[in-house]
This record gives structure tokens, C-alpha cells and sequence, in this order.
């Protein structure tokens, strides 16, 4: 089929839209820019790099712009996957694993549309899911942080193996979800299979609050290299 894939540029939809494009061809990227940070929708962190994420591996880039108002932002979505039904996609994939707010909305509109919605890691194990990335090839880094004891040490820090065991004590320990889908992290993606060219940072700064005990790395300026 030729799908969509509605992209955030961190590792779950990365990594679905890796797998979907196993079996069907990704003609679209999806990145729906909210004004909200606290969307229930939509990944904020660095969104606008999605833009060069889509550079590395060659496929067009839909965005859109969102207020991010509860339910109200899902219309937003809707909009865009009834235009691009028009330039014949037949699917959307999203990186969806656990939160079924997220996943029912998507079933909803892609249901209304007649759209098949495909959701490769939804309830598979979030170790596995981990693991199964860092195998791949994928280079991930943490860009956000909003659950203690995470802190401001693990902005900017490498997702791998070490890290995944780190993420499995806090787990047992504190009940942070493995893959950061209760919002206690987000992600970015330098590199994986389907890029043609890696991204690499050269300016990022960290924002941090203590009262929140959260914060987010703002990757300034980054560029495409040669693998």
C-alpha cells in the first residue's frame, strides 16, 4: 500500500515507519506542529528538525500547525490525511505502543476516512521495542525529561543498551514508563536504516527547571553527514 506515516522525528514513529516500509511504501510524512507543548496529540520537542529527518531519507514532508486544543487539535490531522487521500495514500502508520487515547483517535479518523491505520508496536514488549532499535541501527538520543529521579544528566544522553538496563531499574523502581509514553521522556533520531545521511548536531543548549525538576535539549543548529 502506499501509506503516511505520521512522523515526530523520535524513535517510535521512526521506528514503525522503518518497519511499515518493509511491506508498503511510505509516500508521506506527516508532522503536525502543535502550539501547545502540552498536546495530548502531538510531540513537541524539536519538531521543526522533522524537516531534515525527512531530507535523509528522501521522502516528502507534510506539516501542518496546530493551537494543540484537546480533541479539537484532531481535526488538524483529519484535514491533512482526507488531502493526502486525495494523492492516493491507502494507510497510516504511527508509533503508537500503549496509550489507547492516542491510538482510538487515530482508529477513529482513519476509520472515517477509510483508511487503514497501522500500528506496528502497539502492546508488543517495550524492552523488546528498545532493544530491537538499537540492534537496527538506530541512534537515539534523549531531548526531554519529565519524571524524577530522570534529571537534567540524561538530556543529550545515547539510547543504548546501557542505557535501556538504566530505563528497566527505574522501572521496577519508580514505575517510569520503559518507553517514555506517560511523558517522562521524549526522543530524537540521528540516524537509522532509512536515512541516506546522518544528522549531526552542532549546537544545542539545555533548558532545565528546578521547580519542575524537567526540561528539554534544544538542538540549535544541526546539518545532514555522510554515513
Amino acid at each position: 500500500m502506499n501509506i503516511a506515516s505520521l512522523f515526530s522525528g523520535a524513535k517510535d514513529s521512526a521506528f514503525a515507519t522503518y518497519l511499515s516500509s518493509m511491506r508498503h511504501k511510505i509516500s508521506f510524512l506527516v508532522t503536525i506542529i502543535s502550539e501547545n507543548p502540552e498536546s495530548y496529540m502531538f510531540h513537541t520537542s524539536n519538531i521543526s528538525l522533522t524537516k531534515l529527518q525527512a531530507n535523509a531519507m528522501q521522502i516528502p514532508l507534510v506539516t501542518r500547525k496546530t493551537n494543540g486544543m484537546k480533541e479539537v487539535e484532531l481535526n488538524d490531522l483529519k484535514n491533512v490525511l482526507k488531502e493526502l487521500k486525495a494523492e492516493g495514500i491507502e494507510g497510516v502508520v504511527s508509533g503508537g505502543a500503549m496509550s489507547n487515547y492516542q491510538k482510538s483517535r487515530i482508529d477513529k479518523i482513519c476509520k472515517d476516512l477509510g483508511l487503514k491505520h497501522m500500528a506496528p508496536l502497539w502492546h508488543k514488549d517495550p524492552v523488546e521495542i528498545l532493544r530491537n532499535m538499537i540492534k537496527d541501527g538506530f541512534e537515539i538520543i534523549m531531548t526531554s525529561v519529565g519524571a524524577p529521579p530522570l534529571d537534567e544528566a540524561w538530556l543529550g544522553r545515547k539510547m543504548d543498551n546501557k542505557c535501556v538496563n538504566d530505563l528497566i531499574e527505574l522501572n521496577k523502581k519508580y514505575g517510569i514508563n520503559i518507553l517514555g509514553e506517560g511523558g517522562e521522556f521524549e526522543t530524537f533520531v540521528l540516524n537509522c536504516p532509512m536515512f541516506k545521511k546522518k544528522i549531526e548536531i552542532l549546537d544545542n543548549i539545555k533548558h532545565w527547571d528546578v521547580k519542575t525538576q524537567s526540561g528539554w535539549l534544544e538542538i540549535r543548529k544541526a546539518e545532514l553527514v555522510a554515513i
